[in-house]
């Protein structure tokens, strides 16, 4: 599906919309007072693929770390662009702490949390100064639980006065709506260029994030920032997640995306930035790194070994990609089979760069390896593992050796 044209907006050195790639954002969750913490979730977030990096920017005191953060960051040789998340007091601390206005590649601004009445004039354009002043683009970001009041309260008022009112879900989506694009046109007014404004409208329900984004789409050419605002924990935020981007992304929506789980209590942050990847790529707009396909399993596959192969594959692969991304051209389309008996294991094999086809219950002990649709060698014994990881290592050597 083609994409949707917009303007380009550039982010520090990535560029969004127009007819750049479909951009990965994360955010941390560390306090960003803690320069040294934030700056370590940073560089992790970036080594699993995340392009930008959004930091909260709430007290004076995350505020005049965003600088150091930027410095210990250029120190480990990360330049990931960060974006500054501001509500209610961001007028305060990008004007009181230049340096961290000046560190910072965007700023976020959420019109429901500028302030109200006069004031919020008053703050949004003192935010909106600073990004003239830096040269920063912003990220005008509407949200469904913090919608502007008045805004709404207006438009209800007026939708009341109708021979044929909206309902009411219909009345919240066009109010989010509303708020981005008046925002961005006040922005515009005030001397922030086009071409340095991103939107979003975000909220929490499929459907409604679908029907806001496609309106949206219509009435304006700014990139769009993507992704549901509480998409929840574990399989229900991937999967509510994937369905919404999915339909929107298949119409030429979207720009940038941000997929906002929930992590399991200790669990790992850079997930979020696996599942952007890996729907961007089974949808086949980008490559990250290489997939692994892998059987389901069933009662000719009663050994547990092929599903721990596959889990340990697929994670020796993504932990190699920081490694391999700047030494091995194109590996990231690079396509591995584990397979767990002899249905559909040499077929799938075959398919792939590099396929093993394990044996099922009862099948003869030995895994035929395929590169390239060629059966090479057959691996038996207790280091199947450690073979076929080996055999991998010398494919990416020899096929995507050519160093950059």
């Amino acid at each position: 599906m083609a994409r949707r044209n917009c303007r380009k907006v550039w982010v520090g050195h990535v560029a969004v919309g127009g007819d750049a790639p479909i951009v990965v954002q994360s955010m941390t969750n560390t306090d960003t007072a803690d320069a040294i913490s934030t700056a370590n979730q940073i560089a992790e977030l970036a080594a699993a693929g995340s392009e930008i990096v959004r930091i909260t920017v709430n007290t004076m005191e995350a505020a005049s770390q965003v600088a150091r953060i930027r410095d210990l960051l250029d120190g480990k040789g990360c330049n990931v662009p960060l974006v500054g998340d501001f509500h209610f007091n961001g007028h305060k601390l990008l004007s009181q702490y230049p340096d961290c206005a000046k560190a910072l590649d965007k700023y976020r601004i959420n019109p429901g949390n500028v302030g109200a009445g006069r004031k919020k004039d008053e703050q949004f354009a003192t935010m909106i100064e600073m990004a003239c002043r830096y040269e920063k683009p912003v990220r005008i970001g509407v949200n469904w639980g913090s919608l502007d009041p008045d805004l709404l309260a207006r438009m209800m008022d007026e939708n009341g006065r109708l021979a044929e009112p909206l309902e009411a879900e219909a009345l919240q989506r066009e109010a989010l709506i509303a708020s981005a694009l008046t925002s961005a046109e006040r922005a515009v007014e005030l001397g922030l260029p086009p071409d340095r404004i991103i939107l979003s409208c975000k909220v929490s329900g499929v459907q409604d994030l679908i029907k806001v984004y496609a309106d949206l789409a219509k009435r304006c050419d700014y990139p769009l920032h993507l992704g549901l605002t509480e998409a929840g924990m574990g399989s229900k935020g991937i999967v509510a997640s994937t369905a919404a981007l999915a339909v929107l992304l298949q119409s030429g929506i979207g720009d940038t995306i941000r997929i906002s789980l929930t992590p399991e209590p200790g669990g790992e942050r850079r997930q979020e930035v696996v599942v952007a990847q890996e729907i961007l790529q089974t949808m086949g707009f980008r490559s990250f790194t290489p997939m692994v396909t892998a059987c389901p399993g069933c009662g000719r596959t009663t050994s547990v070994f092929f599903q721990e192969l596959a889990r340990d594959i697929q994670a020796y692969l993504r932990d190699s990609m920081p490694q391999w991304r700047g030494r091995y051209q194109g590996v990231e389309n690079m396509s591995v089979a584990v397979m767990g008996c002899v249905v559909n294991g040499p077929g799938e094999s075959r398919l792939a760069n590099i396929g093993i086809s394990l044996p099922g219950s009862g099948e003869n002990p030995v895994a035929p390896v395929y590169v390239d649709g060629v059966k090479t060698v057959t691996l038996k014994g207790e280091r199947i593992a450690q073979e076929f990881q080996l055999i991998i290592d010398d494919y990416v050597r020899t096929r995507y050796g050519n160093e950059r």
